[in-house]
């Protein structure tokens, strides 16, 4: 997944590179480049956030679960 973007912006900097002023190669760079590939890198990392997430809080359940089965025990 990385290598493609990686890709991507190589190719659009070398669109920026041969653009004729300097204002029209960063704009290139952030339209062409940065802005498509930050969006899709975020939408393509949205599984991984979810699972991540999911695991967290299984994590938190399970370990609020044993902290109180615990102080059931002590009493």
């Amino acid at each position: 997944m990385y290598i493609v973007a990686i890709g991507w912006l190589y190719v659009v900097l070398m669109m920026s590179i041969t653009e004729t002023n300097a204002v029209a190669g960063v704009a290139t760079f952030l339209f062409y480049g940065l802005a498509p590939v930050s969006i899709v890198m975020y939408i393509m990392g949205t599984p991984g956030r979810r699972r991540r997430r999911k695991a967290r809080e299984a994590g938190e359940a399970a370990a609020a679960k044993t902290a109180e089965s615990e102080s059931k025990a002590g009493q």
